[in-house]
């Protein structure tokens, strides 16, 4: 249901002296901190901070690892670093000169985000009230001004998003989240933060928040006929007026969208999926877009407005709580009100600050908790199985995922669907995860699978098969014959990122990297037969694929023969518990190679 007038305000009340008062179709807020007193009474300066992706991170830690986080580039991860960097911010230019927002995608992506969603979730279990977030007690505490809403928001569905709203000392905002019935705003789609200025009016900072269009494939389970996703700049347009004619004097948007026009769903729907550029240079009034979704670093961008001709900052701070964005406002006063003169972006390392004590304290529990479930025993494994090189080589590991995700369809389809081969397809999401010889926990079998996504079968046919398998092999650079092999070199082609290449489990094949993209798949089989095109096959995907995501062929309009409610990372856990053994006999084997000009090229 949208949110009415009455619960708008009830979302976004604030303690101390802020004062909250209605907009139109937003919130008007001011923070109770006293801006400090520097500057003229005819300029002032103030900043505006900003994360997004934090994906479950509070602590330093890699839950699947059970150790510190560290990656090549010795960043640090989590909102108990921010707090600290923030903090450093808010000491140097005042509390009352400072607001912190953020771009979306806060409640999924570690252990700890799924331990409350799924374990021990906040919506409550057996009639009982269910525990605060950790990520709603840390944003919380740190004291975020707003939040847009990310895609990932929605991957434990609307009522745990919404326990996690209500949890919230912050309004989550969604221009382009519409309630599907009545195509009202099923979210505040802004708020409008004051400023205070000494012996000046008040600055009035409207923040807009912008979510995916995406969100209506990737969580179709989710929301279908509960809540629709318009386009960014379509909803831009409608709301930046709006907060002009509310009296702010400057507007940031928050986007839960990259920025470089791309879509990974093709033309499966007609917005853009990463389009907070076109948001810039599209619709005036804006001074500064927080850039999220896309998970790269932009400490500075400027898009000029094509309108105006007036240039708009974009910054994005690196996922997971690896950055901080400072925006930096300089504004002079004059007969119209406040005028922004200048805007200028930056981002702050978090490996360069300690863990916030406070945060450190607070969370201390739910993160032991949550340590004790990941190490859990489950089952043995009787070899060592590693991802490091399962983009290149056919890998027992992948396979182990693909033997229980066609295990787990073929238990649960129609008896008129049961004859069809049954195959199924993974993506090397970890080059790090491991299944270790000997005990195997939890966290082993979770680190194989790092995203939240749920199993589908559709029907294709051995045609559909190929192309599919054509535009996976995009992956790979095309490597001229003998020509030195570098695998670092050799994959993520036209940046396609490890999750958008697939392996099929099931047939054989070869992929000859010395063709160009769309000729590549050669010696398809099933049990040493090529494939006749016309052959069905019942075929295994996440839901991410199989609504679209990626821009694979074909794999949307398939016809459904199977559809889970559970996530894979689940089905994986309980298969050891149920089968207490891994062993590899059962389901490795060389299905697909790299070739070149029909040789090996491992």
């Amino acid at each position: 249901m949208p949110l009415d007038r009455r619960e708008f305000l009830n979302r976004s009340a604030l303690t101390g002296a802020g004062a909250a008062i209605a907009g139109t179709g937003g919130v008007v807020a001011a923070p109770a901190a006293e801006a400090a007193g520097r500057g003229s009474d005819r300029t002032f300066s103030f900043s505006v901070l900003g994360t997004t992706d934090l994906h479950g991170n509070v602590f330093n830690w890699d839950y699947f690892t059970d150790a510190e986080f560290d990656d090549s580039k010795h960043n640090d991860v989590g909102l108990a670093k921010i707090a600290t960097l923030v903090d450093r911010v808010r000491e140097e230019k005042g509390c009352g000169r400072t607001l912190l927002i953020d771009a979306g995608d806060t409640i999924q992506g570690t252990q700890l985000a799924y331990y409350y969603a799924r374990i021990e979730p906040i919506t409550g279990k057996d009639g009982k009230r269910g525990p605060v977030h950790p990520m709603a007690q840390a944003m919380n505490r740190i004291g975020y001004d707003a939040a847009a809403l990310g895609n990932h928001e929605f991957n434990y569905g609307i009522p745990l998003l919404r326990a996690f709203e209500e949890q919230c000392d912050f309004p989550l905002l969604g221009a382009n989240a519409l309630d599907a019935r009545t195509q009202r705003p099923a979210f505040p789609p802004y708020v409008i933060k004051r400023v205070r200025v000494p012996h000046g009016r008040d600055i009035k900072v409207g923040i807009l928040g912008l979510t995916n269009p995406g969100i209506a494939i990737w969580d179709k389970a989710n929301v279908q006929g509960k809540m629709v996703f318009p386009g960014l700049v379509e909803q831009a347009r409608k709301y930046v007026p709006r907060l002009r004619d509310a009296g702010a004097d400057v507007v940031v948007v928050a986007s839960h969208s990259g920025s470089d026009g791309s879509s990974s769903y093709g033309d499966a729907l007609p917005w853009v999926e990463n389009a907070s550029a076109q948001v810039a240079e599209q619709v005036p009034g804006i001074d500064a877009v927080l850039v999220g979704h896309a998970h790269v670093e932009i400490p500075e961008r400027i898009v000029v407005n094509k309108e105006t001709g007036r240039p708009v900052v974009l910054s994005e701070p690196l996922k997971w709580g690896q950055r901080l964005t400072v925006f930096d406002f300089e504004l002079e006063r004059g007969q119209g009100g406040w005028q922004v003169t200048s805007v200028h972006s930056k981002v702050l390392n978090s490996n360069e600050a300690e863990e916030s004590p406070a945060i450190a304290r607070m969370l201390r529990d739910e993160h032991a908790k949550v340590v004790a479930y990941v190490n859990t025993r489950i089952g043995t494994a009787e070899e060592a199985m590693s991802a490091a090189e399962a983009r290149l080589k056919d890998t027992p590991i992948l396979d182990f995922v693909n033997y229980v995700q066609a295990e787990t369809v073929k238990a649960g389809l129609s008896a008129g669907d049961a004859a069809l081969p049954i195959l199924s397809v993974n993506a090397p999401f970890s080059r790090t995860a491991s299944i270790p010889a000997g005990q195997v926990s939890i966290r082993d079998v979770a680190g194989l699978y790092i995203f939240d996504n749920t199993l589908e079968a559709r029907k294709l046919t051995g045609a559909q098969l190929k192309d599919y398998l054509e535009y996976s092999a995009k992956y790979f650079s095309r490597l001229a014959p003998g020509a030195p092999v570098d695998p670092d070199a050799l994959t993520n082609a036209g940046g396609t990122p490890d999750y958008n290449y697939d392996v099929v489990w099931g047939v054989s094949y070869d992929i000859d990297i010395a063709k160009p993209v769309g000729q590549r798949i050669t010696g398809l089989a099933y049990r040493g037969e090529p494939i006749d095109p016309a052959q069905q096959f019942l075929v295994a995907f996440n839901n991410y694929r199989a609504s679209g995501g990626g821009g694979f062929p074909h794999v949307a309009k398939a016809p459904v023969a199977y559809i889970g409610a559970q996530e894979i990372r689940q089905t994986l856990i309980d298969w050891v518990v149920e089968h207490k053994v891994i062993d590899p006999n059962a389901f490795a084997s060389d299905d697909w190679r790299l070739t070149r000009e029909g040789a090996p090229v491992f």
